[in-house]
């Protein structure tokens, strides 16, 4: 751990918020270990054993609490690069549990661009634990929350946490819970019974606050798409389509703020249960539950603007709709890069039936893109330069040359985002950030930076940024912010 012990303790004492999600508690008489917002009877101190994840506190034989369920618990952030490696490959760990994916580890540590014996002794030094331990309890925490938020059978959960079998689930489930899945399943209180009822999939999703709910609901309420999204005053709808053993499911989710508990809820169409754990991970990344205000606010506390605690990176459902639409925004205002998006749906967009009137269209997909005419695209009024980036995009997606997610390796990408026609250094770092999220991205030449800066100097721009790492990605959200203000 980061905190001295006696701290560790204060934090548990007061129920810090703050250090959810990077401080756990292991209770020795119980064997079971809480987040630091529990509100379970204080242990003694000399009882306390105090861990920076969770899979570390697994590592030692503690249990997750049923109270304050940690697998609820805001996860990992990218920090600096001392840690880049060892968060990186714990990011991709976290993604593939979500996604339900076998990942092996000498194929994640090719993917990193590092020996499988590196990846190894740099996550064993930063995490604590080795990376299938780590891998294993991102699976088991997934599975603890579908059976307790949710009616999904056994055999569904087990095979959505990425587990290969039933056997193995309950066999790993059994030796680290002391319990099996169905016993958790009939332990669940009377309103996590009632919500389990209902067709729509509800789950809970924990953040570290402060956070500024009020600017992220402004962001995505600027660039909602009529059809795709609807924004309210409290929380965000839209459609969703992903891919899962070989075919493409439809629907749509739901989030709001429930800024009381710290925490999001999310809903999900009965269709979409299979893609639960990545729909989870994608909200996470969206809303940017995983971020550390308290480090990140501290640093921007230097920049020459009003501070605005709580601040986030608001990030992606999907990425290649996301790049689609920075290429789109390219050199022109929001508004009109919202105009032109929407007739790209229209035009290319499949329809979907959902229980929202102002719910009912996909954006198109990337292979949708690729074969269309460009004629066809650029009678929508999108200029031939724009077409051409936004079709050489959705190539490279689609032959799989380039990825398009938080867990993809940020200089690849950027290299082969830049590779592309028509698209040049601003559309690949508003892409690393709202895509890769990627904390220190910095879109130097963009207007609005250089407005709220009071600046026509690209380079003294950048030269002034260098004070805002690592985070200087949320320094281009303050910067923004500050010309909504005005």
């Amino acid at each position: 751990m980061t905190l001295h012990d006696d701290a560790a303790y204060r934090a548990i004492s007061t129920h810090d918020a703050r250090f959810d999600g990077r401080l756990f508690v292991g209770v020795t008489t119980t064997r079971v270990y809480c987040r630091p917002v529990c509100r379970v009877r204080l242990p003694r101190r000399e009882n306390c054993r105090f861990f920076s994840n969770a899979a570390l506190a697994e590592s030692h034989g503690f249990r997750p609490c049923l109270r304050c369920r940690p697998e609820l618990a805001p996860g990992l952030s990218l920090m600096d690069s001392s840690e880049a490696l060892a968060q990186q490959a714990a990011r991709t760990i976290e993604q593939a549990a979500h996604d339900g994916q076998t990942l092996s580890m000498p194929r994640l540590a090719q993917r990193l661009g590092v020996t499988d014996r590196h990846l190894r002794r740099i996550f064993q030094q930063h995490v604590g634990v080795a990376p299938i331990d780590y891998l294993t309890t991102q699976r088991l925490l997934l599975a603890k929350q579908l059976l307790t938020d949710t009616t999904m059978p056994v055999t569904q959960v087990a095979l959505a946490s990425g587990f290969a079998s039933l056997r193995r689930f309950n066999a790993a489930f059994a030796e680290r819970y002391r319990m099996n899945p169905s016993a958790l399943r009939r332990a669940r209180d009377d309103d996590d019974a009632q919500r389990a009822a209902s067709t729509t999939l509800r789950l809970r999703l924990a953040y570290r606050p402060p956070y500024q709910h009020d600017a992220v609901l402004r962001f995505f309420a600027a660039r909602a798409l009529a059809g795709i999204e609807a924004v309210d005053a409290h929380g965000m709808r839209r459609t969703v389509a992903l891919p899962h053993r070989g075919r493409v499911l439809k629907g749509w989710l739901a989030w709001r703020f429930a800024p009381q508990r710290h925490e999001i809820e999310l809903a999900l169409a009965p269709d979409l249960a299979p893609l639960t754990g990545a729909l989870v991970q994608r909200t996470r990344q969206a809303l940017d539950l995983d971020a550390d205000p308290t480090r990140i606010d501290a640093v921007l506390a230097a920049m020459p603007v009003a501070p605005r605690p709580g601040i986030r990176l608001p990030g992606s459902f999907d990425g290649f709709e996301t790049a689609a639409r920075v290429v789109l925004g390219q050199q022109v205002t929001v508004k009109a890069a919202r105009t032109l998006t929407l007739r790209l749906v229209e035009r290319f967009g499949e329809a979907l039936s959902t229980p929202f009137d102002d719910l009912n269209r996909l954006f198109p997909s990337a292979d949708a893109i690729a074969h269309a005419d460009p004629d066809a695209i650029g009678s929508l009024g999108i200029v031939r330069q724009r077409v051409g980036a936004l079709q050489a995009l959705a190539r490279a997606v689609c032959d799989g040359s380039l990825e398009l997610h938080r867990a993809a390796p940020l200089q690849e990408t950027l290299q082969r985002l830049q590779a592309l026609p028509g698209i040049g250094q601003w559309s690949a770092q508003v892409i690393a950030m709202r895509v890769l999220s990627w904390p220190d991205a910095f879109p130097a030449s963009d207007i609005g930076v250089l407005n709220a800066l009071g600046t026509r100097d690209v380079a003294a721009a950048a030269a002034q940024a260098r004070a805002w790492q690592p985070w200087r990605s949320y320094a281009v959200m303050r910067l923004w912010q500050t010309l909504e203000d005005a």
